[in-house]
């Protein structure tokens, strides 16, 4: 990329494990990315105005929890939630988790995306989907994978003109400092390319192509009524720069950036936008760094979602136009 950065793969940075677990028939599915035994600090911030979400209280600054175990990425809507349980049981198997005298309490946090306009909306991730991707960690894959895996963008004029999108990954690493982000893109809006502009996936026209813009299209039908809260990017920051829970929580706002690069509209009240950061804290690093690499890599993972996606479901997907 430059004399500054170099590619790493997601999996590189260390402390973490990423499993996924999906039902491509019911096009959905889960992505747990594990925290070790000690968990990892995290922040979160949440942009979008219908976010389905599991104990992100925990997570301000004000809170009194400093780690979290895992971070549960699911389809499913709101219904997804309940795979948290699997992974729940997973770590509790495992005796890891806050300790409380009575037991360990595993720390999970969790975003679903909605995924009920594809596939099978009657089948939901659950716990044993949950429980499922834990036990297959290391697995990752971009593309139709994981929470990914009924993942569209582009639903301005509703499901008639969407397209495929999924999940994907991005990691640079600087000196010995590490940064990568993970996310399902499940947007309302366009995937654009941060530095060309140049449209990649996203809302069709009549005739099939990608000449259609979100932007112009919900300011020209102001109440749509195939548009609601159904949609939803959520993603992860993972690093190994050393910061506290405040630190992370700010992290995780400057990587929204990184969505604002790559998605147009974004942060709308049909979106549940969502991003995590987690720092398995071995490296001192610099907070104006880490917030300005982890903009960086979420644009280009986003981007990887969708350029890694086949079509399915019978929607277009982004190799359908390069």
């Amino acid at each position: 990329m430059s004399d500054v950065f170099k590619e790493i793969n997601i999996e590189d940075i260390p402390g973490f494990v990423i499993g996924q677990a999906e039902d491509k028939e019911a096009a959905t599915g889960v992505t747990v990315i594990l925290c070790g035994e000690d968990g990892k600090v995290c922040g979160a911030v949440i942009r979008g105005g219908g976010p389905a979400s599991r104990e992100n209280g925990l997570l301000n600054p004000l809170a009194a929890n400093d780690a979290v175990h895992a971070i549960v990425l699911s389809g499913g809507s709101a219904f997804g939630l309940d795979s948290a349980s699997g992974v729940m049981q997973y770590l509790e198997e495992r005796h890891i988790g806050f300790e409380t005298g009575y037991g360990n309490v595993p720390i999970v946090v969790a975003s679903c995306l909605f995924d009920l306009a594809v596939g099978d909306a009657s089948l939901r991730p659950d716990k044993a989907m949950g429980y499922a991707a834990c036990n297959a960690a290391p697995n990752f894959k971009q593309g139709n994978y994981g929470c990914g895996t009924g993942a569209t963008v582009g639903k301005a004029r509703g499901a008639a003109y969407m397209m495929n999108s999924g999940i994907g990954a991005y990691a640079l690493q600087c000196g010995e400092l590490k940064v990568g982000a993970i996310v399902g893109v499940n947007a309302m809006g366009d995937v654009y390319e941060p530095y060309t502009g140049k449209k990649i996936a996203g809302l069709l026209d009549d005739n099939g192509t990608l000449n259609a813009n979100s932007e112009e299209e919900l300011c020209r039908t102001a109440l749509n009524p195939f548009t609601g809260v159904t949609n939803t990017t959520i993603g992860a920051i993972l690093t190994n720069g050393t910061f506290n829970k405040t630190e992370m929580t700010k992290i995780a706002g400057m990587a929204h950036d990184g969505y604002a690069r790559a998605i147009r509209p974004v942060h709308t009240m049909y979106d549940g936008d969502t991003i995590y950061a987690a720092s398995s804290c071995t490296v001192k690093a610099d907070i104006n760094v880490v917030g300005t690499m982890a903009a960086i890599v979420m644009a280009k993972a986003i981007d990887n979602a969708v350029l890694h996606t086949e079509g399915a479901y019978g929607l277009k997907c982004a190799k359908d136009f390069l």
